[in-house]
């Protein structure tokens, strides 16, 4: 489970400089390839965000505190 919400946070971060790179590289131009890139990162989010509400009520991951 640890590896699946670590691959899912690489995406989220690629997908945002994804963005950067195509936002810094088309300067106002058609900016279709920065727009698509940024909802990826939202959707990746929310996935990820579903998958540990998802995995902590199956008891795949167990929340710990602070002691």
């Amino acid at each position: 489970m640890k590896i699946l919400v670590a691959i899912a946070f690489i995406l989220i971060l690629a997908s945002l400089g994804s963005a950067l790179y195509y936002m810094m590289r088309q300067k106002g131009k058609n900016d279709q390839r920065m727009v698509r890139s940024l909802a990826m990162r939202v959707g990746f989010s929310i996935a990820l965000f579903i998958i540990i509400l998802v995995a902590n009520k199956l008891g795949y991951i167990q929340p710990t505190g602070i002691r």
